[in-house]
């Protein structure tokens, strides 16, 4: 007796196609593969089943009674599985669904807002989570679906593609300018207010690489909150860095020593690999993708 359940179901469509043919070459042909597969798949077929399927005449293969027995039903198969592959095309026409995406503070508030706005006036089926975050680890742990982020992911079950680089400049309030004057070079930045990092000492190590002996009580004021961060250089506090895509949209903000040497930062939109193929999250991995290249081959 045939167990329903080992049936390789696949090996259906190759029987078909010989019924069609009337040959294994003939039916080769039409589905694009070799002969000896189809071969094969005949004889897998016949051992699951455990009957004979095809008779070899002087004109080919003719099914057997068993043969002919079974063509109805492999017909409504096949005509199944055409409706389920319909099923999966509307559904990747429509992607629909709710979408978290992660992204460091600047990011979030200063890049994604115009690119989400666009992605939901386009794709209205489409719901967007915006979480703040700059740990990638809220990937893997399913957290967010898809994070912006400003160093590769070393993990192999993440995708990541790079989407160009963002410039970091210098630069002061107008205000504070008018009031202190603008440092004329790397030099002169010890002699002004400065905006720091707190725990984050990846600006001493930046400034320390262009040869300034900087330390963190250099600086008057100081957070690791990057909006803040933005807020208190555009009050006037002192001499801060930002992303060159960001202070170019503040017109209070003056960019100071331009022809410095600048720092850049990678930009990679990354996703876990079990989810890409979604077409909801495809949808926005692709519209991310396009709109923030576009942004960042400005900046």
């Amino acid at each position: 007796m045939m167990d329903a359940e080992k049936v390789d179901w696949s090996l259906f469509r190759s029987f078909l196609a010989v019924v069609d043919a009337g040959s294994l070459l003939g039916a080769a042909k039409r589905l694009g593969t070799h002969q000896p597969t189809l071969t094969r798949h005949m004889a897998e077929l016949e051992s699951q089943l455990g009957v004979t399927l095809f008779e070899r005449t002087g004109r080919g293969l003719i099914p057997t009674a068993s043969g002919r027995a079974i063509i109805d039903s492999a017909r409504q198969m096949a005509t199944s599985a055409q409706a389920v592959q319909a099923s999966l095309d509307r559904a990747k026409a429509t992607a629909t669904g709710t979408v978290r995406i992660a992204a460091s503070e600047v990011v979030a508030a200063h890049l994604l807002p115009g690119c989400i706005t666009g992605l939901i006036g386009k794709h209205p089926s489409i719901e967007v989570e915006l979480v703040t975050s700059n740990q990638i680890s809220n990937l893997l742990r399913r957290e967010a679906d898809i994070a912006v982020r400003m160093v590769r992911p070393t993990q192999t079950n993440l995708i990541a593609r790079k989407l160009g680089e963002l410039p970091i400049g210098l630069y002061v309030s107008r205000d504070y300018a008018l009031a202190h004057g603008a440092p004329a070079s790397l030099s002169d930045l010890q002699d002004h207010a400065l905006v720091g990092l707190d725990k984050d000492d990846s600006l001493i190590r930046a400034l320390r690489r262009h040869g300034l002996s900087i330390d963190r009580e250099d600086f008057a004021v100081r957070t690791d909150h990057q909006v803040a961060y933005i807020e208190l250089v555009r009050s006037g506090a002192g001499v801060g860095v930002a992303p060159r895509a960001v202070g170019r949209t503040m017109p209070d903000l003056l960019e100071v020593l331009s022809d410095a040497p600048a720092t850049v930062l990678p930009v990679w939109l990354v996703v876990h690999q079990e989810i890409h193929d979604s077409p909801v999250i495809r949808t926005v991995f692709d519209y991310l993708s396009d709109y923030l290249s576009g942004a960042l081959q400005g900046a």
